[in-house]
């Protein structure tokens, strides 16, 4: 189930296109900050309720979709300051055991455990709220969960989530600064995890064989690791970190055929031999904004390592890039041959 397909059942509105062109945003009201809270009510979640369908024994009809977001704030641009309001209890969510698309974001919440009865959600949304922990697996009796996103909150660290069958997740903005939490064994059909805007200092600790498309943008990572472990993954997206060198590139990632470093701290044509490892799938390639790039040639470096890539930040290249490139690989060869 795709987010996208989700998120239009739940708000009528798609996503973006272009993940990479996302900027940071501050989530949420500051910790200091004094916030008027309440609880929930059996009638805040009845006007909410909405999309009536058959129920999962077939025996009746039910809203399965539930809209408790911050009215006031939760369709504002993240840099405007939210109001100091919000849900910090969501205890009588429990008896509306049919839901099956739930968004809580833009409250005050800490404790999840309320939603373990809600066994058919499919899709849930948590974003900015003040979750700091997956203590007690407060999900993991949502075993038909598909889609969430904890984006904004105050996690620290993932032990105790768990979403076996779990395809999507977003944990953008949040304070994590390892992901050991990340195994095959608690998130087995993860296909999509966004990272970005955390303090990740390395891509380690990231188990997850069947992940397709991985998001670290706008952390501190300053090294590749653990990546020989993502055979599948198709897109990694590194922008705006602290890398120098790609070294930590694998072999085993047979699969990758998207890759962005834009706006690291790559500096030699050197740094750039671990792209050699991931040559025969990689076709995109995003690197501007390196100080590299001012100062070498690093197209023709790049293609005459990565001579099946099909664009060079963001731009296709041309016949005669490629043949230039040809031309300087048979040169190298020649010279170590004499």
């Amino acid at each position: 189930m795709s987010e996208m397909g989700e998120d239009a059942v739940l708000s009528g509105e798609e996503g973006g296109e272009e993940e990479e062109e996302e900027e940071a945003h501050p989530y949420g009201a500051q910790e200091d900050e004094k916030v008027e809270v309440c609880h929930l009510t059996k009638e805040t979640i009845s006007r909410g309720l909405s999309l009536l369908c058959r129920t999962g024994n077939g025996l009746g009809h039910a809203f399965v979709k539930a809209d408790l977001r911050d009215k006031f704030s939760s369709h504002l641009p993240f840099d405007i300051i939210l109001p100091l309001s919000g849900l910090n209890d969501i205890a009588a969510i429990a008896s509306f055991t049919h839901l099956r698309f739930l968004d809580v974001s833009n409250n005050h919440l800490i404790d999840l455990s309320p939603l373990a009865s809600l066994t058919q959600l499919l899709w849930l949304k948590v974003d900015k709220n003040a979750v700091e922990c997956f203590k007690g697996q407060p999900l993991a009796q949502l075993t038909y969960l598909q889609w969430l996103s904890v984006a904004g909150n105050r996690l620290t660290d993932l032990g105790g989530l768990v979403g076996p069958s779990l395809e999507s997740l977003n944990l953008t903005g949040n304070l994590i600064e390892r992901v050991n939490g990340l195994q095959s064994g608690s998130l087995a059909n993860l296909v999509t995890l966004e990272l970005r805007g955390n303090k990740l200092d390395t891509t380690d600790g990231i188990n997850l064989p069947n992940l397709r498309q991985l998001y670290l943008a706008q952390n501190v990572i300053k090294r590749l690791e653990g990546l020989e472990k993502l055979e599948r993954l198709t897109t990694l997206h590194l922008r705006d970190n602290q890398l120098d060198t790609l070294d930590g590139l694998s072999p085993n990632m047979k699969c990758l055929q998207y890759l962005n470093v834009r706006n690291n701290v790559i500096l030699d044509e050197n740094d750039l031999q671990g792209l050699a490892l991931v040559s025969k799938t990689l076709r995109a390639l995003v690197l501007s904004d390196n100080p590299l790039v001012d100062t070498t040639d690093y197209r023709l470096s790049v293609l005459t390592l990565l001579p099946q890539l099909e664009r060079l930040d963001k731009d296709p290249i041309p016949p005669e890039e490629r043949i230039e490139a040809r031309e300087r690989m048979m040169a190298l060869k020649e010279e170590e041959i004499i």
